[in-house]
């Protein structure tokens, strides 16, 4: 029997009378690709949101490894294990390629700040060990961010190498679990393609459990486990893929009219 790693237990939150999501109930396994779809607005980046300490539960708990996350900013749920990347790529745009990547570490440090004022040998040390696993992270995308690229801006990369550097940060911070807010947004079919594998390899290779958002429903279909979809906050159906996709009420979701109209 697989270890729950994650588990969602009644949370609901409200803005301004509005309930964004409602007595949600969700588990995910240790070693799972959980996608979680469903039409705009049906509180999915509230959900990560949630999980990664940047918006409070009206009610619920968040519960990960045994251990509730209510109360803990984000850098906190970062060093216990979760690690996410933004539907908006958010680096540091002025940073190297490297330097992103190393900089994500800092939740993992143990070296002080007397250590890096008197350049200790402990702070050395970390700081190359911090190096060769930013380089190792950004060699898992090929030829894309490493080379002659580790020193350049972020700024200069394309709109997809972008979205690589930010999965790559997310996996800097040794995660058990990373959340993916829409890893092929604005891509072409081809870089999508080659992302919906490496999404794969996260997982197979690198051993990471992976919850994902996403609105192409064919890496949905490649890569999950299991599929959770939400609408209006709530869940409306899970399962494999073939059996949400078949699913009256997802259909009704997605195309605002009862699945017999829709046939």
């Amino acid at each position: 029997m697989s270890e729950r790693l994650l588990d969602i237990q009644n949370l609901s939150v409200t803005f301004g009378g509005l309930n964004a999501l409602s007595d949600l109930d969700f588990h995910v396994d240790a070693g799972e690709i959980v996608s979680v779809i469903g039409p705009n607005g049906a509180g999915k980046t509230t959900f990560f949101n949630m999980i990664s300490g940047m918006v409070t539960p009206t009610s619920g708990d968040i519960v990960f490894k045994g251990e509730s996350l209510l109360g803990l900013d984000p850098n906190q749920v970062t060093a216990r294990g979760i690690a996410r990347t933004f539907q908006n790529v958010r680096l540091f745009a002025n940073m190297t390629i490297l330097e992103n990547v190393m900089v994500s570490q800092h939740c993992r440090t143990k070296q002080g700040i007397m250590g890096a004022l008197f350049q200790t040998g402990g702070f050395k040390r970390e700081e190359q060990e911090i190096r060769e696993h930013g380089e190792k992270v950004l060699g898992f995308f090929g030829s894309r961010l490493v080379g002659f690229r580790l020193n350049q801006p972020a700024s200069v990369l394309s709109y997809a190498n972008r979205r690589r550097l930010e999965i790559a940060r997310a996996m800097a911070t040794k995660p058990e679990v990373i959340l993916l807010d829409e890893p092929v947004a604005g891509m072409n079919p081809k870089e999508s393609e080659e992302l919906t594998g490496l999404i794969g390899k996260l997982r197979d290779e690198w051993g990471f459990t992976i919850v994902m958002i996403e609105h192409d429903m064919g890496v949905v279909r490649d890569v999950s486990d299991r599929v959770v979809v939400l609408d209006h906050g709530e869940t409306i159906a899970q399962g494999s893929y073939d059996e949400v996709s078949s699913d009256p009420a997802v259909i009704e979701a997605y195309l605002g009219r009862p699945a017999e109209e829709a046939s």
